[in-house]
């Protein structure tokens, strides 16, 4: 093959190249603005209302202290709701988020709070086991399985369980926008990721009709959970909410989508805790979903654009391409807020500079998730599954 012959197979191989990514910056631009509409849309929908509001027990597993902790359990505590229990729980005495639970009982003495405390492990996924731990101080029937980081608005339990009212729905989850808790870029990386790619994407898959569980929330009523067998089953995954939704469906139940969106906190101070923190997200969805997951990056249009600027060697098309798709995307994430966070106060603004560090990272943890299993989940570590082998069984 003479040298003109490859130096012509190459600028085939190279314009190829330039159209595929400018095409998939293209793609990505419409998900985009999908995602967008999908949020706006959702916002929009007219909050509806529990007929029937029994009794509920909001369980919240802690573990450590974290920025801005006492306000996110605080927020569980003024709900608008006529009578509810929390029960926070630890694995170790000495756990320093004791000291935000004990500032909370002071602030609000008419509250129904216990306090689990027990190191019993039942399994890999501690969370689980906590909850285990604490399921026994749970007073009432209807239960809410609350993250500890969720700053919750005061309808929150309303919502819930105006959604957990509905025909044929079993489990109840939220989405979730994110609260950036530090100044720097990692925690603002971190908070867009949430807000304005994760929240509008499952969204759109929801559009599509997957019903998936976002384990930030979850609830569901007790004879549902003795029906699925308890919580045991869930404790050797780390995908525990997928496991949970996958049981629930068994029972010919739906998973419904709360109105509530609350905000959970980025508390990550470097680059290097954040991309530990979305790795877990990223192998756990890998591992329950290997080939939709690859179609994600579609959700991350600067990367692709960024792409042809790089094989173009910056040429004016693509650098305009880049330009335009920047501005689209600050645009959509400027709506997702406007939608989603009117009445959160201080207001939460979008990292504009940030977006296309965002997108090459979120394509850099896709391609990552599929070169292992290994996680780090609160200084533990465990490994991604598939969540299968977990049947119901009679109860």
């Amino acid at each position: 093959m003479t040298a003109v012959a490859l130096l012509n197979g190459a600028t085939t191989i190279l314009n190829l190249l330039i159209w595929l990514t400018a095409l998939m910056a293209g793609g990505g631009l419409a998900v985009v603005a999908a995602g967008a509409v999908a949020v706006q849309r959702f916002a929009a929908l007219a909050p509806c209302a529990a007929q029937h509001r029994p009794a509920v027990t909001v369980l919240k597993p802690l573990c450590g202290d974290e920025p801005l902790l006492e306000a996110a359990l605080a927020s569980i505590c003024r709900q608008d709701y006529p009578e509810f229990q929390v029960v926070f729980g630890v694995q170790d005495a000495n756990d320093p988020a004791l000291l935000a639970v004990q500032r909370v009982r002071q602030r609000f003495p008419a509250c129904d709070i216990a306090v689990a405390i027990n190191a019993s492990l039942h399994g890999s996924n501690r969370k689980i086991s906590n909850l285990i731990n604490m399921f026994p101080l749970a007073r009432h029937d209807t239960f809410v399985f609350s993250d500890s980081d969720l700053h919750v608005p005061p309808d929150y339990l309303n919502r819930i369980i105006a959604t957990l009212e509905m025909p044929k729905v079993g489990l109840v989850t939220s989405l979730c926008v994110g609260l950036p808790t530090m100044a720097g870029p990692a925690a603002q990386l971190g908070a867009t990721g949430i807000s304005h790619s994760f929240l509008p994407g499952a969204l759109l898959s929801r559009a599509l009709g997957r019903e998936d569980c976002l384990g930030t929330t979850m609830a569901l009523r007790r004879d549902t959970l003795a029906r699925i067998g308890g919580l045991e089953p869930l404790v050797r995954h780390l995908a525990d909410d997928n496991v949970l939704a996958q049981r629930v469906r068994q029972l010919g139940l739906r998973v419904g989508l709360a109105g509530s969106v609350p905000m959970t906190a980025v508390p990550e101070e470097s680059l290097r805790t954040l991309w530990q923190h979305e790795m877990r997200w990223a192998r756990t969805i890998r591992a329950l979903e290997p080939a939709l997951f690859v179609t994600s990056v579609l959700q991350f249009p600067l990367f692709w654009a960024a792409s042809a600027c790089v094989l173009t060697g910056g040429s004016a098309w693509s650098v305009g391409l880049f330009i335009a798709a920047w501005a689209i995307r600050a645009v959509a994430a400027r709506r997702v807020n406007r939608s989603l966070l009117q009445g959160w106060r201080p207001a939460i603004a979008v990292p504009v500079w940030l977006l296309p560090l965002r997108d090459i990272m979120s394509v850099a943890q896709v391609v990552a998730s599929y070169l292992g299993a290994r996680v780090v989940w609160r200084g533990h570590v465990m490994h991604a599954d598939d969540g299968r082998n977990s049947a119901v069984t009679s109860v």
